[in-house]
């Protein structure tokens, strides 16, 4: 039955098939390690962490049910335990506690379970479904969305897997691209993975945009948008590379603004077009910035708002946006919020390991998949290197001058310098001619199908890494709530998710009481006085829910321990 069951009777009944899952029936404690997780709970049921689920997933009947499995995927996220195989080396009996049950499952039986759940292929399903209450939850967040990609690695050597760079290391690696879309304080709403990445444009056009007009709550209405030409649906925010005045335009087409950075924003404009102007960012912290606006055209293809926004080191900032009612100093904050995204990402992958792998299965790549020919980018190597080359070439030509006195020897050697470097010239331009002639007459893209063998490369199973992305994204959720509730008592409010960290590692106390019908867990007490004093208001906060303990009648109750009754 495994190292620490006494359930011996439930047990026995789930292996004849008589048990549909055991119930949670908890019983008295003290210093149970990660015990405070717990603290969490409310937090995760109110982000959806069971809403739905039994309408996407089925477990076979058997000790450990569905609920009992999400709780736990939830409650590792937030320990920081990095991965499955992690919970290998922490004490099933205490685990088991936090849970309910005698003991936690062992990662054979959990990673039987996650599989389990990733085949039925609803993990889109279920995350899209949450995404819509998310929004629907917070209309004003969903108002402006960001974009961004997050190339995650694959450092393995069973798969093959196309190259993609990687900015953070400055190295070409075998990747997957995924695009995340998050608020803009940085609380994710969906992702969406691409085996081969064609590019954040195309990803924007042809699988976010679509979604996010059925999905983005208070849209105006059809009457809304004749009556006014300058209102737009929602905002999209995204980076550099996402810049193409003829996307600009298909989005105002469509009433979608965009907001992003300009490229080749040309001179600088006179310092006397700047004036101070207060803004509020995306924390709520009011400042002032300098800020200048002008229309610009760019081409002949769309009219859009120019705001630059001009630093103490003179650095003029260019930001343009087809939001043409908001003010410049909302256009200006929300385009610098994109941080925010960055800054979710990295705290993704040091603290839930947003990159790790969930199991090492393969899915087929759709034959119509349109990917880089081989041959082109063969072509397109050798033309760039000859390119360098020529320049090289041509600089030198230029560089090489008459110097000293002109006498006939000097002349002589200048001229069959000169000479030789333009042959060289010659020659090379027109091996970069040939090398453009072939590349036109090569397909850039083509199917998958076309590929030759060795070219062919794979594709990482998706449903079980979104399935557990999805519980991240919730268990991220839920410690924002709680961080936003701790820095109403906190005069250092970065440190709120430092303090999360250290309650989730704190040990607790389990008190059931089956006649009041209430589950008090009493937390121990902190490093110093003033987080006793946070996590006390945090407690009384979340006392106010009423939550149940899922499968259970008992009311939580969360209490901090007086230093002196340890």
């Amino acid at each position: 039955m495994g190292r620490g069951a006494t359930a011996t009777v439930e047990r026995l009944a789930a292996s004849l098939g008589e048990l549909d899952e055991a119930a949670p029936r908890f019983e008295a404690a003290l210093d149970v390690p990660k015990g405070g997780v717990l603290l969490a709970l409310p937090a995760l049921l109110a982000c959806g962490l069971l809403r739905h689920a039994g309408k996407y997933f089925r477990l076979p009947a058997g000790f450990y049910g569905l609920k009992t499995i999400f709780l736990l995927l939830a409650f590792m996220a937030l320990a920081r335990l990095k991965s499955i195989e992690a919970l290998r080396y922490c004490a099933p009996g205490e685990w088991g506690k936090l849970l309910g049950l005698d003991r936690a499952p062992e990662v054979r039986t959990l990673r039987v379970k996650v599989k389990t759940l990733a085949d039925q292929e609803q993990a889109f399903s279920w995350s899209s479904e949450l995404c819509k209450e998310w929004m629907a939850q917070a209309p004003e967040e969903a108002a402006v969305l960001y974009v961004d990609g997050h190339v995650r690695v694959y450092y393995g050597s069973t798969k093959q897997l196309p190259k993609h760079y990687i900015a953070r290391e400055r190295l070409c690696l075998s990747a997957t691209a995924d695009y995340w879309v998050n608020a803009m304080d940085g609380k994710p709403f969906f992702v969406v993975s691409q085996a081969v990445d064609p590019g954040m444009l195309q990803v924007l056009e042809s699988d976010i945009i679509p979604r996010l007009e059925k999905d983005v709550p208070n849209q105006p209405g059809a009457d809304q948008l004749e009556a006014d030409p300058l209102l737009h649906r929602f905002t999209v925010v995204f980076d550099r590379e996402g810049y193409s005045p003829s996307f600009f335009a298909k989005m105002k087409d469509r009433r979608i603004a965009c907001l992003t950075y300009r490229k080749y924003a040309g001179e600088d404009w006179p310092k006397e077009e700047f004036f101070p102007s207060g803004v509020r960012l995306s924390s709520g912290e009011l400042t002032t910035m300098h800020l200048a606006e002008r229309g610009t055209r760019l081409g002949k293809q769309v009219w859009v708002r120019e705001v630059r926004k001009l630093t103490e080191t003179g650095h003029q900032t260019a930001v343009l946006s087809t939001d043409y009612k908001s003010s410049a100093a909302r256009l200006a904050p929300a385009m610098f919020a994109r941080w925010s995204q960055e800054n979710f990402f990295r705290y993704m992958r040091q603290s839930y390991n947003l990159d790790g792998l969930i199991d090492y299965g393969a899915d087929i790549v759709p034959d119509a998949t349109m990917v880089v020919n081989p041959a082109y980018r063969t072509l397109d190597g050798q033309a760039r290197k000859k390119i360098g080359v020529l320049n090289h070439k041509i600089a030198e030509f230029g560089a090489v001058n008459l110097e000293g006195e002109i006498e006939p020897c000097n002349v002589e050697a200048f001229t069959q310098r000169k000479s030789d470097l333009q042959e060289s010239i010659t020659s090379l331009q027109k091996e970069v001619d040939d090398l453009k002639a072939l590349r036109k007459a090569t397909k850039r893209h083509i199917p998958y199908e076309e590929l030759p063998p060795q070219a062919r490369f794979d594709r990482l199973s998706t449903q079980s890494k979104h399935l557990i992305d999805t519980i991240k994204m919730i268990a991220y959720r839920a410690e924002t709530a709680m961080a936003q509730i701790l820095r109403q008592n906190m005069t250092r409010h970065d440190d709120a998710r430092s303090l999360l960290r250290a309650i989730y590692s704190t040990e607790v106390d389990i008190v059931p009481d089956p006649q009041a019908k209430t589950l008090t867990i009493r937390l121990h007490p902190l490093a110093n006085t003033s987080s006793d004093h946070a996590v006390s208001h945090l407690c009384a906060e979340i006392n106010a829910t009423e939550t149940l303990f899922p499968g259970t009648e008992l009311r939580l109750i969360y209490e901090l321990v007086a230093s002196q009754n340890l």
